[in-house]
């Protein structure tokens, strides 16, 4: 069991609780969206995650699939609809529309699976 200590306040002790602090290593875009998913929808998780100690890893694990999934959903989609170097020689307006529909896509799909689950 841990030991609490106690501060004097006037006549009056009060305990000293003090969170362990958490190595905040800078997380992404998934990260900060998963933190504010779970602070506005679920707040009970978010309090719980923040007390344990585990709000930044765990945001940091969700940037971290969230961009790894996002990777290879872009190589998979590119390789199925055709948006090759040639293209990209041949026509690069419809290369950047082309890769921008498929970003659009591939994020929504992260986004529900990881993000906002």
């Amino acid at each position: 069991m841990a030991e609490i200590n106690y501060i004097r306040n006037g006549d009056y002790l009060i305990p000293d609780l003090r969170l362990t602090p958490e190595e905040q290593t800078p997380i992404g875009k998934y990260g900060r969206m998963r933190r504010e998913y779970l602070r506005k929808n679920n707040p009970v998780l978010f309090s719980s995650l923040s007390l344990s100690g585990k709000l930044w890893p765990h945001l940091s694990e969700i940037d971290a699939a969230a961009v790894s999934r996002m990777d290879g959903l872009m190589t998979q989609f590119a390789a199925q609809n055709g948006a090759t170097e040639a293209l990209k020689a041949q026509n690069p307006m419809a290369w950047t529309q082309l890769m921008n529909s498929l970003q659009a896509q591939a994020e929504e799909i992260v986004l529900q699976e990881l993000v906002f689950s």
